[in-house]
């Protein structure tokens, strides 16, 4: 089942790069595998994904060691300050930094594992209350607030548009992260880089790409419908 899931998303992935005109090595798949088993990580590494997200950092420390170590781990949910020194050490990227006192905390434990971790802006780009992230309209001013800080690099930023029937509904949110990093950009903000925009998910990865995303987190349309008994 995944190994077909995964040959479907990644050819919607490939007819939506070219549709915009873009290269294959700009756009990475990010398998979300959140409340998944092991072993059904193992098959889509087996597949030739490198990339996995997780929301909750036990599931991060508790795959960890059971999976190989050339796997590069994302942290794409909320994430709480107590809990930054658990994964300090093993994620790749954190999606999900929408405070300062977050920001704080993984400068202090990536110093504290000789780290720079590379660190997205959330912004709530659709301005739910449901829904963590910095407004979009305070998103330049929080990156001059911790650019500077030592064991963490911004990349760019990261968004969880609407949930919406129609994907073209969000084309528009997809514009304005778009939008948002290209006014950081030509601030020249020192340690700060706009080169990744991860935005897009099941409902909407290929208008995303059409808009510039370079990570696209998919999870149900490669691993199916999520057991939210397990882990929980």
């Amino acid at each position: 089942m995944i190994k077909d899931n995964l040959k479907e998303v990644e050819s919607n992935i490939s007819k939506a790069i070219a549709k915009a005109g873009r290269k294959e090595s700009d756009v990475t798949l990010i398998a979300v595998s959140k409340t998944k088993p092991v072993e059904m990580l193992k098959e889509a590494y087996d597949c030739g994904i490198r990339d996995f997200g997780e929301n909750k950092v036990q599931e991060i420390t508790e795959k960890y060691p059971a999976l190989p170590d050339d796997i590069r781990w994302h942290m794409i949910g909320h994430l709480q300050t107590n809990k930054v020194k658990y994964i300090a050490d093993k994620v790749y990227m954190i999606h999900s930094v929408e405070s300062e006192k977050l920001a704080l905390e993984i400068s202090k434990r990536a110093v504290a594992v000789n780290r720079v971790i590379p660190v997205l802006i959330e912004v709530n780009i659709g301005d739910e209350e449901s829904k963590f992230g910095i407004k979009a309209s305070e998103c330049l001013e929080f990156v001059e607030r911790i650019h500077d800080l030592p064991g963490i690099k911004v990349n760019g930023l990261m968004c969880v548009a609407p949930y919406t029937e129609n994907a073209e509904d969000n084309r528009k949110y997809f514009k304005l992260l778009k939008q948002i990093a290209i006014d950081i950009t030509n601030k020249n903000i020192d340690n700060v880089s706009m080169d990744v925009l991860s935005m897009g998910m099941s409902g909407d990865y290929e208008v995303a790409i059409e808009e510039g995303a370079t990570y696209v987190r998919v999870g149900t349309n490669i691993f199916g419908i999520r057991q939210y008994n397990v882990n929980n």
